[in-house]
């Protein structure tokens, strides 16, 4: 029998109850970003981008351009004062190109074709106005595409992750290292740059799978052999790192799984997620919150999906969503356990043989369980089913809702039931009261 939990049918807490099947691509959906409160774009292996309406699920526009899989996508929107704000995406793919889009017109600006090998990631520096390219090099442009500045050729596996960080500085995460760049305006007066090698960071045993910035002062990256370690973003020196998930010793309110030996995958880091209090670490098949203050883990729910964990976020509320390879979408609620009161050490007629002293080591190792014990939980309240496969990852959009994209080929929409069906109600009186139907009859 699977340790994952199961909710019923009765799922008063998960508002999602309606639902848009979006069908467009023709293979994987990897990549959904969002261009304004009520557009989002989606991309994948079928190297199309379609662009949507995130109120009426329309499809509003589908770009061609690709040759071959889309590997990275990143909004890049421009705010002049003389003109409204400019909505443009950047896509990478495995084409070795990278193209400007324009949402509005749903045209391609420019494309790029000058990379000696894929683009993995993209990252928007909109302070500078310029963006960066992470592949065999590191490569920053200016909004008219020219290339402004790049690193030497740095390793074959190349850059798997940027992050921007203060100072004018990125973390590039290149296998296990995390190098830090800078990024320095050229002394000729020119609007150029230059880009400097500033740090390596070798703190990790194996290769970087995600990074995520947690405030200004903080960001966090994570490994495939399971460790999470806190940054100083200033100087770049390690705060804090947790490297046990799976180790139920530490976390002793777990049930302790038999096996003979530990996979990679099922402690894998592959996706963070922060806000100001904690780090929320999808590991393995298991969802970990790791508090920033207290510098361990205060809840986690090990076996959280059937099958390794893609993509987390944590809600405006005190609500986590996840998503899995096993095709299921699950709303968990992070919520405060209740701490029992340690026993008191007894006194009187057993101290005079010892009993007390050893009640008092017995206590002494219950206060300090109670102390690695975790404070919070994490309770399943809504469970999303409608993909078929794995789902890559998701966008939430409010009261406007959820989008899901998955390997299925389906992009899935999910609304709040009871919200589409006041505004559907509302919508019929307004017409009807504009066609004159609603007339009072005595």
């Amino acid at each position: 029998k699977s340790p994952v939990q199961t909710i019923g049918e009765e799922q008063i807490q998960n508002p999602y109850t309606e639902l848009l099947v979006l069908k467009a691509h023709q293979d994987i959906v990897r990549f959904l970003v969002r261009i304004d409160d009520y557009r989002f774009a989606s991309a994948g292996d079928d190297g199309i981008v379609f662009l949507w309406n995130a109120q009426t699920g329309e499809r509003l526009f589908e770009l061609h351009g690709h040759t071959q899989k889309i590997t990275a996508i990143a909004p890049f929107s421009s705010s002049d004062d003389s003109e409204e704000k400019n909505h443009l995406i950047l896509t990478a793919s495995a084409d070795r190109t990278v193209i400007v889009w324009d949402c509005t017109s749903g045209r391609q600006v420019q494309k790029v074709s000058c990379f000696h090998s894929t683009v993995k990631c993209l990252t928007v520096l909109q302070r500078l106005d310029v963006w960066l390219s992470g592949g065999s090099d590191l490569c920053v442009w200016n909004r008219k595409l020219d290339l402004l500045c790049k690193t030497s050729h740095l390793t074959d596996a190349g850059i798997s992750a940027l992050l921007e960080l203060p100072k004018n500085c990125v973390a590039a995460a290149v296998g296990k290292e995390l190098i830090i760049f800078r990024l320095v305006a050229s002394n000729d007066g020119s609007e150029g740059w230059n880009v400097l090698e500033v740090k390596r960071l070798v703190d990790h045993q194996d290769n970087i799978l995600s990074l995520v910035s947690v405030n200004d002062l903080t960001f966090a990256t994570g490994s495939h052999v399971g460790e999470l370690i806190v940054w100083d973003a200033l100087d770049w020196t390690k705060q804090a790192s947790e490297c046990n998930f799976w180790d139920s010793s530490v976390h002793p309110d777990l049930q302790p799984e038999i096996k003979l030996s530990q996979s990679p995958n099922e402690i894998s880091v592959q996706h963070l997620t922060s806000d100001e209090e904690c780090v929320f670490a999808a590991v393995g098949k298991g969802i970990y919150v790791y508090n920033l203050q207290m510098k361990r883990v205060i809840a986690c729910q090990r076996t959280a999906h059937d099958s390794s964990v893609l993509h987390i976020e944590k809600l405006p509320n005190r609500q986590l969503i996840s998503c899995s390879e096993d095709g299921s979408v699950r709303i968990w609620e992070l919520r405060e356990k209740q701490q029992l009161p340690a026993e008191p050490v007894p006194t009187g007629f057993f101290n005079m043989w010892g009993f007390g002293r050893a009640n008092k080591q017995a206590n002494q190792a219950a206060k300090k369980m109670q102390e690695n014990t975790p404070v919070h939980f994490l309770e399943l309240v809504g469970d999303l089913i409608g993909h078929s496969s794995a789902v890559q990852m998701f966008l939430y959009f409010g009261e406007l809702g959820l989008a899901t994209c998955s390997a299925d080929h389906l992009i899935i929409f999910w609304k709040d039931g009871e919200r589409e069906s006041r505004l559907r109600s509302l919508t019929l009186f307004q017409k009807l009261a504009q066609n004159g139907d609603l007339q009072c009859k005595f």
